[in-house]
């Protein structure tokens, strides 16, 4: 099975093609098309993972496909090769899992535009064209087996990204978006192109490639001088991770991002492209683990934007925003355990954040879709009576987010939590007040939305259910965000009843991350680190309760006393302020002096100047041609006179 792994690409390259020329003339039948492209690829994923099941103990659970050479220059290559191992299966599981379900979801709620009409073929072709793209990027992405060709699916997925965010390119607002998520992901993306070809300097002429397996085993007995370089050169890793992952300081980026259709939210700010930095880095732990600086960044940015991020999560009134907010906060804690050195508990909530933040975003697009675009939570409310379907669903979605007990988000973040508290307390205390906080602000949303009156009654009486296909699949989801954890159970509970690899993630992942040191805690430490956790969780859930349901004076009395910090959350700390101020506008200053001096001045004075020139000769010639024969015969005469005498005097 694994020699025919290459149709995991060549599926949605098909998909993407054919909705490319003939979508058009398909109609809607472009999402049947890019449905079943999504589909094939998962059954290639599954049978990828069975692959490397069966892969002999020798081969340590890695398996290389060679699709072609790509780049020879003297004894240096670089390959076309699908590097398929434990990892990189569960990241295609997810991408095509979770992109599977968000294209069916696609199929129906893409049938009207953001007006609320009806959507030309044309524009949902062109729609599935994209999102196939994207999966054909991450694809390619996950399963390279070295820098370049990742660097190629890194940029590949920043495109689709692009396309996808600025679908609506009609509106001001979603193209002015599409650009600042590209040019932000430029800085990152220069981080990373400048980190693959430093590795080249350092390691590509000795080791021949730039593949995973070789940079890592040169990296082995390397120099105090090679292990500085390498510092250098994980910062750079971490500044792309930055970028892609929206972390401080490059998040800016991705709560505009909001401005594509709720799809796209799901699929690539959600689920797949925002981990793609999480992922890059858990692949290039052998680096970090030489680079004990690096890690403590990572671990320090993961900290504090999944603080800043649940922070500013608390006080936004748009629900998609809030989700935004949201995903930069968890993908936070995913930083603060590749920082600690927990590479699976990072990957394990990665799995699970897909499962329940694609199940928010997909919601949230139900209940955008039912308000007619709406989506200010200050205008809703009462919504459980209209859309009980979608507000179960949303609710299950919150709880995993919040940490609810036994539910995904709890199992994998508290693996994240156990983790930090072992090596670093500070961060810990960081991380656990998040948790708080993010219980808080996703019951926030539930019982602002749902729950109480309607506070706009002509909004309310329009609303309803969304059709089977939106609501159905999102079911898949509900599972996947109530039992996903129990993929990665504590081995203390599995100590506890006698059971052995309880934690199947981890044994999954083994052979992946078999050079790490495992972090280990006593039974008695994992259980009150799991009840503190569980009880905060609960306690974030009940005070939003008291706060939006029940509206109790002390609550309200609570606000008031915190109501110096409210403008500071509500204007997002004026990060998009300061980056105005000191790169934005100095920037466009810089631009505009140039243009004046150098286009204007300079180039356009040039061209104009030789075409001025050229003006006043053709005028100046043009005075000579009179039209009267005897002008025309003193000049031939006059001609004559001057050949006479240049061939009498230099002849």
């Amino acid at each position: 099975m694994l020699n025919y792994a290459w149709l995991i690409l060549l599926f949605p390259a098909l998909g993407a093609v054919i909705n490319a020329f003939f979508g058009r003339r398909l109609n809607r039948g472009a999402a049947v098309i890019a449905n079943v492209a999504v589909f094939a690829s998962l059954v290639v994923a599954i049978g990828m993972a069975i692959g490397v099941g069966a892969l002999p103990e020798s081969a340590h659970g890695q398996f290389e496909l060679q699709l072609w050479d790509w780049i020879t220059i003297g004894d240096f290559r670089i390959e076309m090769t699908m590097l398929i191992d434990p990892l990189s299966t569960v990241m295609a599981l997810v991408v095509t899992g979770v992109g599977l379900i968000i294209h069916l979801y696609s199929a129906t709620y893409m049938q009207l535009d953001d007006d609320h009409k009806p959507l030309d073929a044309r524009r949902y072709a062109r729609f599935f064209t994209f999102m196939n793209f994207f999966i054909l990027m991450m694809l390619t992405l996950v399963l390279a087996n070295n820098y370049v060709m990742l660097y190629l699916g890194w940029e590949g997925v920043g495109l689709a990204s692009y396309l996808l965010i600025g679908f609506w390119f009609y509106k001001p607002s979603a193209a002015e978006a599409a650009k600042k998520a590209f040019l932000v992901n430029r800085v990152g993306d220069f981080g990373l192109a400048l980190a693959v070809m430093w590795l080249f300097f350092l390691f590509g002429k000795s080791a021949g490639s730039l593949a995973f397996a070789d940079v890592f085993q040169a990296v082995e007995g390397a120099s105090p001088a090679v292990i500085a370089a390498i510092t250098g050169i994980t910062l750079l890793l971490l500044l792309a991770a930055t970028g892609k992952s929206a972390q401080l300081p490059l998040f800016v980026w991705l709560p505009d991002a909001m401005e594509g259709p709720s799809p796209v939210s799901a699929l690539i700010h959600a689920a797949t492209m925002v981990t793609a930095g999480v992922y890059m880095l858990a692949r290039s732990h052998p680096l970090l683990e030489v680079a004990p600086a690096t890690m403590q960044a990572i671990a320090w940015v993961g900290a504090l934007t999944a603080l800043m991020a649940a922070s500013i999560a608390l006080v936004q009134t748009d629900l998609k925003r809030i989700l935004a907010y949201s995903t930069i906060s968890q993908l936070g804690y995913m930083f603060l355990a590749v920082g600690m050195g927990a590479y699976t508990a990072a990957i394990f909530h990665l799995v699970t954040h897909a499962f329940f933040k694609a199940l928010l975003f997909l919601t949230a697009g139900s209940v955008m879709h039912a308000t007619h675009g709406q989506l200010n939570i200050d205008f809703m409310g009462g919504l459980k009576k209209k859309m009980p379907t979608t507000y179960w669903q949303f609710l299950v979605g919150s709880l995993a987010l919040g940490g609810f007990p036994l539910l995904a988000g709890f199992w994998s973040k508290d693996e994240i939590l156990l983790g930090t508290f072992v090596e670093n307390k500070w961060l810990y205390a960081i991380g656990l007040f998040t948790a708080l906080l993010t219980a808080f602000y996703a019951f926030r949303a539930v019982y602002r939305v749902f729950h109480g009156s309607p506070r706009n009654p002509r909004l309310y009486d329009r609303v309803h259910e969304q059709p089977f296909g939106m609501t159905g699949p999102l079911w898949i989801l509900v599972i996947g965000a109530l039992l996903g954890g129990f993929i990665g159970l504590s081995a203390g509970i599995g100590d506890l009843f006698s059971l052995e690899h309880i934690n199947q993630i981890e044994t999954w992942l083994h052979p992946a991350f078999d050079d790490v040191e495992m972090i280990e805690a006593s039974l008695q430490l994992q259980a009150i680190l799991f009840l503190a956790s569980g009880a905060l969780a609960l306690l974030g859930i009940g005070l939003a309760y008291v706060r939006y349901v029940r509206q109790a004076s002390w609550t309200i009395s609570l606000q008031r006393l915190f109501s110096p910090l409210q403008p500071v959350l509500e204007n997002k700390y004026w990060v998009d302020e300061l980056y105005m101020a000191i790169i934005v506008r100095p920037l466009r200053a810089i631009a505009r002096f140039l243009y004046r001096i150098g286009d204007q001045g300079i180039i356009e004075g040039v061209v104009n100047g030789v075409g001025r020139l050229t003006t006043s000769v053709g005028q100046g010639v043009a005075h000579i041609e009179t039209g009267h024969l005897s002008w025309y015969a003193l000049s031939l005469f006059i001609g004559a006179i001057a050949l006479v005498g240049y061939f009498l005097l230099l002849g």
